[in-house]
């Protein structure tokens, strides 16, 4: 098992990447929830610079509902976060294998429920490159 699913899109401006991944999520039933662009955070309140930096909050609300239902702390790592940032002329999405998410959860239900989750990312991922 790998820590995260990661997919890198080139030739592509950073707002198309972001796009593209948004309808990968919508597809495998994730919403988008929250949206943090760390740049321009960083930039109003430190003044400094970061390439571009994206934090997509993704959530599937039939996978979340299942897991909140064995345990509510799941709560804690909740949503899903997706990262985007530009790397060397492309752009690199990156997000967590929630197993590993459900491991600090000692609760050994719930790798279903993430077994699920992580089938969806990897396959929201894999669109995104194919």
């Amino acid at each position: 098992m790998t820590d995260d699913f990661t997919a890198t899109l080139t030739g592509i401006p950073f707002a198309d990447a972001a796009d593209r991944v948004r309808a990968a999520l919508a597809e495998q039933g994730f919403g988008v929830l929250t949206e943090i662009d760390m740049t321009a955070t960083l930039r109003a309140k430190l003044g400094v610079e970061l390439e571009d930096f994206l934090v997509l909050g993704a959530c599937n609300p039939p996978i979340a509902h299942r897991a909140l239902e064995v345990d509510r702390r799941v709560g804690l790592l909740l949503p899903c976060n997706v990262v985007l940032r530009a790397v060397d002329g492309a752009v690199r999405v990156e997000a967590m294998d929630p197993q590993l998410m459900m491991q600090f959860t000692g609760r050994p239900e719930l790798a279903e429920v993430a077994d699920q989750a992580a089938v969806k990312l990897r396959a929201a991922m894999a669109a995104l490159t194919a």
